[in-house]
Protein backbone atom coordinates (compact mmCIF):
# COMPACT_ATOMS: atom_id res chain seq x y z
CA UNK A 1 0.00 0.00 0.00
CA UNK A 2 3.00 2.28 0.96
CA UNK A 3 4.66 2.08 -1.99
CA UNK A 4 1.57 2.79 -4.28
CA UNK A 5 1.33 6.47 -2.57
CA UNK A 6 3.72 7.46 -4.64
CA UNK A 7 2.44 6.63 -7.80
CA UNK A 8 -1.07 7.64 -6.79
CA UNK A 9 -0.41 11.17 -6.50
CA UNK A 10 1.79 11.10 -9.62
CA UNK A 11 -1.47 9.85 -11.85
CA UNK A 12 -3.71 12.24 -9.78
CA UNK A 13 -1.12 15.38 -10.00
CA UNK A 14 -0.49 14.44 -13.88
CA UNK A 15 -4.55 14.22 -14.44
CA UNK A 16 -5.14 17.76 -13.20
CA UNK A 17 -2.18 19.19 -14.83
CA UNK A 18 -2.99 17.66 -18.24
CA UNK A 19 -6.67 18.87 -17.97
CA UNK A 20 -5.92 22.54 -17.28
CA UNK A 21 -3.16 22.88 -19.61
CA UNK A 22 -5.38 21.65 -22.13
CA UNK A 23 -8.17 23.17 -21.02
CA UNK A 24 -6.30 26.99 -20.70
CA UNK A 25 -3.27 26.57 -23.12
CA UNK A 26 -5.47 25.15 -25.83
CA UNK A 27 -8.78 26.03 -25.35
CA UNK A 28 -9.95 22.37 -25.80
CA UNK A 29 -13.14 22.61 -23.61
CA UNK A 30 -13.68 19.30 -22.64
CA UNK A 31 -10.23 17.48 -23.43
CA UNK A 32 -10.64 14.00 -21.44
CA UNK A 33 -8.41 12.17 -23.32
CA UNK A 34 -5.75 14.80 -21.81
CA UNK A 35 -6.25 13.54 -18.00
CA UNK A 36 -6.91 9.22 -19.43
CA UNK A 37 -3.66 9.59 -21.51
CA UNK A 38 -1.95 10.56 -17.88
CA UNK A 39 -3.05 8.18 -16.06
CA UNK A 40 -2.56 5.32 -18.60
CA UNK A 41 1.12 6.69 -19.29
CA UNK A 42 2.32 6.55 -15.49
CA UNK A 43 -0.13 3.71 -14.11
CA UNK A 44 0.98 1.89 -10.71
CA UNK A 45 3.63 -0.26 -12.08
CA UNK A 46 7.30 1.84 -12.66
CA UNK A 47 7.80 -0.15 -15.41
CA UNK A 48 7.79 1.23 -19.51
CA UNK A 49 6.56 4.36 -18.95
CA UNK A 50 7.60 5.80 -22.09
CA UNK A 51 6.07 2.65 -23.82
CA UNK A 52 2.63 3.24 -22.45
CA UNK A 53 2.74 7.59 -23.32
CA UNK A 54 3.71 6.39 -26.94
CA UNK A 55 1.12 3.79 -27.02
CA UNK A 56 -1.76 5.93 -26.19
CA UNK A 57 -0.95 8.44 -28.30
CA UNK A 58 -0.73 6.31 -31.25
CA UNK A 59 -3.67 4.27 -30.20
CA UNK A 60 -5.98 7.24 -29.98
CA UNK A 61 -4.61 8.31 -32.78
CA UNK A 62 -5.45 5.49 -34.94
CA UNK A 63 -8.91 5.26 -33.63
CA UNK A 64 -9.71 8.70 -33.76
CA UNK A 65 -8.58 8.69 -37.50
CA UNK A 66 -10.85 5.51 -38.35
CA UNK A 67 -13.75 6.48 -36.20
CA UNK A 68 -13.59 9.75 -38.47
CA UNK A 69 -13.43 8.21 -41.75
CA UNK A 70 -15.82 5.56 -41.18
CA UNK A 71 -18.08 7.47 -38.93
CA UNK A 72 -18.85 10.20 -41.63
CA UNK A 73 -19.07 7.41 -44.10
CA UNK A 74 -21.53 4.66 -42.88
CA UNK A 75 -23.17 6.54 -40.15
CA UNK A 76 -23.49 5.18 -36.13
CA UNK A 77 -24.97 2.39 -35.30
CA UNK A 78 -24.77 -0.81 -32.90
CA UNK A 79 -23.09 -2.41 -36.50
CA UNK A 80 -21.17 0.51 -36.89
CA UNK A 81 -19.57 -0.19 -33.96
CA UNK A 82 -18.70 -3.22 -34.70
CA UNK A 83 -17.32 -2.44 -38.28
CA UNK A 84 -15.41 0.99 -36.54
CA UNK A 85 -13.67 -1.41 -33.36
CA UNK A 86 -12.73 -4.27 -36.09
CA UNK A 87 -10.76 -2.36 -38.59
CA UNK A 88 -9.33 0.01 -35.72
CA UNK A 89 -7.45 -2.41 -34.17
CA UNK A 90 -6.94 -4.17 -37.98
CA UNK A 91 -5.18 -1.02 -38.00
CA UNK A 92 -3.70 -0.82 -34.81
CA UNK A 93 -2.03 -4.36 -34.60
CA UNK A 94 -0.51 -4.02 -37.99
CA UNK A 95 1.28 -1.07 -36.96
CA UNK A 96 2.29 -2.03 -33.41
CA UNK A 97 1.88 -5.08 -31.66
CA UNK A 98 1.69 -3.77 -28.19
CA UNK A 99 -1.00 -4.55 -25.95
CA UNK A 100 -1.96 -0.99 -25.48
CA UNK A 101 -2.53 0.55 -29.07
CA UNK A 102 -5.13 -1.44 -30.19
CA UNK A 103 -6.68 -1.07 -26.89
CA UNK A 104 -6.69 2.38 -26.87
CA UNK A 105 -7.71 2.47 -30.81
CA UNK A 106 -10.93 0.86 -30.05
CA UNK A 107 -11.99 2.37 -27.05
CA UNK A 108 -11.02 5.94 -29.36
CA UNK A 109 -13.17 4.57 -32.27
CA UNK A 110 -16.05 3.87 -29.98
CA UNK A 111 -16.27 7.53 -28.39
CA UNK A 112 -16.39 8.56 -32.06
CA UNK A 113 -18.95 6.58 -33.17
CA UNK A 114 -21.37 7.21 -30.19
CA UNK A 115 -20.56 10.19 -28.06
CA UNK A 116 -18.19 12.42 -29.91
CA UNK A 117 -19.13 14.05 -33.26
CA UNK A 118 -16.37 13.02 -35.89
CA UNK A 119 -14.20 15.07 -38.18
CA UNK A 120 -12.91 18.26 -38.21
CA UNK A 121 -10.76 20.55 -35.35
CA UNK A 122 -12.65 18.12 -33.13
CA UNK A 123 -10.88 14.78 -34.09
CA UNK A 124 -7.51 16.73 -34.07
CA UNK A 125 -8.08 18.13 -30.90
CA UNK A 126 -8.43 14.64 -29.69
CA UNK A 127 -5.41 13.80 -30.26
CA UNK A 128 -3.53 16.85 -29.23
CA UNK A 129 -5.30 16.22 -25.78
CA UNK A 130 -3.61 12.75 -26.11
CA UNK A 131 -0.02 14.16 -26.40
CA UNK A 132 -0.63 16.55 -23.88
CA UNK A 133 -1.35 13.34 -21.41
CA UNK A 134 1.41 11.61 -22.38
CA UNK A 135 4.00 14.41 -22.16
CA UNK A 136 2.88 15.52 -18.93
CA UNK A 137 3.04 11.93 -17.05
CA UNK A 138 6.60 12.04 -18.52
CA UNK A 139 7.76 15.32 -16.74
CA UNK A 140 6.08 14.37 -13.54
CA UNK A 141 8.04 11.33 -13.79
CA UNK A 142 11.35 13.86 -14.29
CA UNK A 143 9.89 16.08 -11.41
CA UNK A 144 8.50 13.89 -8.88
CA UNK A 145 10.03 10.46 -9.23
CA UNK A 146 9.72 6.98 -7.22
CA UNK A 147 13.13 6.25 -5.46
CA UNK A 148 14.26 4.35 -8.76
CA UNK A 149 16.74 1.53 -6.40
CA UNK A 150 14.33 1.50 -3.15
CA UNK A 151 11.54 -0.61 -4.60
CA UNK A 152 13.61 -3.04 -6.61
CA UNK A 153 16.15 -3.76 -4.05
CA UNK A 154 13.03 -4.47 -1.27
CA UNK A 155 11.45 -6.69 -4.25
CA UNK A 156 14.94 -8.70 -4.99
CA UNK A 157 15.36 -8.91 -0.72
CA UNK A 158 11.73 -10.60 -0.43
CA UNK A 159 12.45 -12.74 -2.79
CA UNK A 160 15.75 -14.26 -1.26
CA UNK A 161 13.79 -13.73 1.82
CA UNK A 162 11.33 -16.47 0.68
CA UNK A 163 14.11 -18.63 -0.86
CA UNK A 164 15.56 -18.84 2.85
CA UNK A 165 12.29 -20.32 4.71
CA UNK A 166 12.18 -22.61 1.54
CA UNK A 167 15.41 -24.04 1.76
CA UNK A 168 14.72 -24.30 5.25
CA UNK A 169 11.82 -26.13 5.09
CA UNK A 170 13.68 -28.39 3.04
CA UNK A 171 16.23 -29.54 5.54
CA UNK A 172 13.89 -29.96 8.32
CA UNK A 173 12.12 -32.19 6.03
CA UNK A 174 15.20 -34.35 4.83
CA UNK A 175 16.56 -33.94 9.17
CA UNK A 176 12.98 -35.36 10.05
CA UNK A 177 12.22 -37.40 6.38
CA UNK A 178 8.71 -35.67 7.05
CA UNK A 179 7.48 -35.25 3.52
CA UNK A 180 4.60 -32.72 4.21
CA UNK A 181 7.35 -30.15 5.34
CA UNK A 182 8.95 -30.43 2.30
CA UNK A 183 5.40 -30.11 -0.27
CA UNK A 184 4.86 -27.41 2.27
CA UNK A 185 8.27 -25.60 0.87
CA UNK A 186 7.68 -26.77 -2.79
CA UNK A 187 4.49 -25.40 -2.80
CA UNK A 188 6.02 -21.97 -1.48
CA UNK A 189 8.75 -22.03 -3.61
CA UNK A 190 6.47 -22.35 -6.81
CA UNK A 191 4.23 -19.33 -5.62
CA UNK A 192 7.54 -16.85 -6.27
CA UNK A 193 6.89 -16.33 -9.98
CA UNK A 194 4.70 -13.13 -9.61
CA UNK A 195 7.16 -11.71 -6.78
CA UNK A 196 9.68 -12.53 -9.97
CA UNK A 197 7.93 -10.80 -12.25
CA UNK A 198 7.23 -7.52 -10.00
CA UNK A 199 11.23 -7.53 -9.01
CA UNK A 200 12.14 -7.48 -12.66
CA UNK A 201 8.99 -4.87 -13.70
CA UNK A 202 10.47 -2.49 -11.14
CA UNK A 203 14.12 -2.95 -12.01
CA UNK A 204 13.22 -2.10 -15.35
CA UNK A 205 10.56 1.18 -14.17
CA UNK A 206 13.81 2.14 -12.19
CA UNK A 207 16.58 2.05 -15.28
CA UNK A 208 14.18 4.44 -17.03
CA UNK A 209 13.04 6.60 -13.97
CA UNK A 210 17.04 7.23 -13.71
CA UNK A 211 17.10 8.39 -17.43
CA UNK A 212 14.21 10.45 -17.33
CA UNK A 213 14.55 12.21 -14.08
CA UNK A 214 17.86 14.13 -13.52
CA UNK A 215 17.26 13.81 -9.80
CA UNK A 216 18.41 10.68 -10.00
CA UNK A 217 21.34 10.49 -13.15
CA UNK A 218 23.69 9.21 -10.54
CA UNK A 219 22.14 6.22 -9.75
CA UNK A 220 22.01 4.56 -12.93
CA UNK A 221 25.46 2.51 -12.30
CA UNK A 222 24.00 1.29 -8.54
CA UNK A 223 20.77 0.20 -10.28
CA UNK A 224 22.56 -1.62 -13.43
CA UNK A 225 24.71 -3.71 -10.59
CA UNK A 226 21.13 -4.19 -9.28
CA UNK A 227 19.52 -5.52 -12.19
CA UNK A 228 22.32 -7.67 -12.90
CA UNK A 229 20.80 -9.56 -10.37
CA UNK A 230 17.47 -10.16 -11.71
CA UNK A 231 18.69 -13.23 -13.99
CA UNK A 232 21.12 -15.30 -11.33
CA UNK A 233 18.21 -14.58 -8.88
CA UNK A 234 15.26 -16.37 -10.71
CA UNK A 235 17.90 -19.29 -12.02
CA UNK A 236 18.20 -19.61 -8.08
CA UNK A 237 14.68 -19.73 -7.46
CA UNK A 238 14.69 -21.90 -10.37
CA UNK A 239 17.13 -24.72 -9.16
CA UNK A 240 16.07 -24.20 -5.55
CA UNK A 241 12.46 -25.58 -6.64
CA UNK A 242 14.46 -28.65 -8.34
CA UNK A 243 16.17 -29.33 -5.21
CA UNK A 244 12.85 -29.16 -3.42
CA UNK A 245 11.32 -31.48 -5.87
CA UNK A 246 14.14 -34.03 -5.28
CA UNK A 247 14.32 -33.71 -1.72
CA UNK A 248 10.40 -35.04 -1.56
CA UNK A 249 10.98 -37.41 -4.04
CA UNK A 250 13.34 -38.59 -2.23
CA UNK A 251 11.91 -39.00 1.66
CA UNK A 252 8.70 -40.31 -0.43
CA UNK A 253 10.74 -43.26 -1.31
CA UNK A 254 12.66 -43.58 1.38
CA UNK A 255 15.99 -43.02 0.35
CA UNK A 256 18.55 -41.82 2.99
CA UNK A 257 20.13 -38.75 3.44
CA UNK A 258 23.21 -38.09 4.64
CA UNK A 259 23.52 -35.86 7.20
CA UNK A 260 26.99 -33.81 5.84
CA UNK A 261 24.62 -33.25 2.44
CA UNK A 262 22.16 -31.69 4.26
CA UNK A 263 24.67 -29.81 6.34
CA UNK A 264 25.95 -27.89 3.42
CA UNK A 265 22.42 -27.58 2.14
CA UNK A 266 21.41 -25.74 5.46
CA UNK A 267 24.14 -23.31 5.07
CA UNK A 268 22.21 -21.98 1.87
CA UNK A 269 19.88 -20.60 4.63
CA UNK A 270 22.58 -18.23 6.03
CA UNK A 271 23.94 -17.46 3.07
CA UNK A 272 20.70 -16.21 1.35
CA UNK A 273 19.85 -14.36 4.61
CA UNK A 274 23.55 -12.28 4.09
CA UNK A 275 22.28 -11.93 0.03
CA UNK A 276 18.76 -9.74 0.84
CA UNK A 277 21.29 -7.97 3.78
CA UNK A 278 23.48 -7.26 0.79
CA UNK A 279 20.88 -6.09 -1.48
CA UNK A 280 19.05 -3.94 1.13
CA UNK A 281 22.56 -2.02 2.59
CA UNK A 282 23.30 1.15 1.27
CA UNK A 283 26.47 1.65 -0.50
CA UNK A 284 29.52 1.20 1.97
CA UNK A 285 27.72 -0.31 4.40
CA UNK A 286 28.02 -4.24 5.60
CA UNK A 287 26.89 -6.72 4.07
CA UNK A 288 28.71 -6.25 1.21
CA UNK A 289 28.87 -8.63 -1.67
CA UNK A 290 32.22 -9.91 -0.35
CA UNK A 291 31.11 -10.53 2.79
CA UNK A 292 28.70 -12.62 0.56
CA UNK A 293 30.89 -14.21 -1.48
CA UNK A 294 33.10 -15.43 1.10
CA UNK A 295 30.50 -17.31 3.12
CA UNK A 296 29.48 -19.19 -0.64
CA UNK A 297 33.22 -19.94 -1.23
CA UNK A 298 33.21 -21.62 1.95
CA UNK A 299 30.13 -23.71 1.33
CA UNK A 300 31.56 -24.42 -1.95
CA UNK A 301 34.41 -26.08 -0.29
CA UNK A 302 32.13 -28.13 1.29
CA UNK A 303 29.95 -29.00 -1.23
CA UNK A 304 32.52 -31.93 -2.77
CA UNK A 305 31.03 -34.36 -5.62
CA UNK A 306 32.78 -37.01 -2.80
CA UNK A 307 29.97 -36.47 -0.43
CA UNK A 308 27.43 -38.35 -2.77
CA UNK A 309 30.07 -41.16 -4.04
CA UNK A 310 27.90 -44.22 -4.00
CA UNK A 311 25.03 -42.20 -3.26
CA UNK A 312 21.13 -42.42 -4.50
CA UNK A 313 20.05 -40.72 -7.37
CA UNK A 314 18.09 -37.85 -4.75
CA UNK A 315 21.04 -37.35 -2.91
CA UNK A 316 23.40 -36.76 -6.03
CA UNK A 317 20.52 -34.75 -7.59
CA UNK A 318 20.70 -32.24 -4.14
CA UNK A 319 24.28 -32.19 -3.83
CA UNK A 320 24.18 -30.73 -7.64
CA UNK A 321 21.65 -28.80 -7.34
CA UNK A 322 23.53 -26.91 -4.34
CA UNK A 323 26.30 -26.27 -6.53
CA UNK A 324 24.02 -24.66 -8.81
CA UNK A 325 22.52 -22.61 -6.65
CA UNK A 326 26.00 -21.40 -5.45
CA UNK A 327 26.82 -20.29 -8.86
CA UNK A 328 23.91 -18.34 -9.09
CA UNK A 329 24.36 -16.30 -5.54
CA UNK A 330 27.81 -15.86 -6.45
CA UNK A 331 26.71 -14.17 -9.49
CA UNK A 332 24.05 -11.75 -7.11
CA UNK A 333 27.25 -11.33 -4.87
CA UNK A 334 28.68 -9.63 -7.91
CA UNK A 335 30.80 -12.36 -9.56
CA UNK A 336 30.66 -12.76 -13.38
CA UNK A 337 29.48 -16.23 -13.88
CA UNK A 338 32.91 -17.72 -15.32
CA UNK A 339 34.85 -16.77 -12.04
CA UNK A 340 31.59 -18.08 -9.78
CA UNK A 341 32.09 -21.80 -11.75
CA UNK A 342 35.91 -21.68 -11.27
CA UNK A 343 35.04 -21.66 -7.30
CA UNK A 344 33.32 -25.03 -8.22
CA UNK A 345 36.09 -26.52 -9.58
Amino acid sequence: MWLSLLPIAQCSLAAGAAWAIATHLFGHPTPFFAPIAAVISLGLSLGQRWRRAVEMVGGVTVGIGVGDLLVRWIGSGWWQISVVVALAMIVAVSLDRGPLVPIQAASSAVLVATLLPPGGAAGFNRMIDALIGGVIGVIIVALIPTHPVLRARRDAAAVLATMGLVVDGVVEGLRTSDADVISRALSRARGTQGAIDTMRADMSGGKEISHISPLYWNSRHRLSRLAATADPIDNAVRNIRVMARRALSGIQHGEAMHSDVIDVVAELVAALEILRGMLLADPGDSPDGADAARVLRSIARKAKPELVAGSGLSETVILGQVRSIIVDLLMVAGLKRESAIATLR
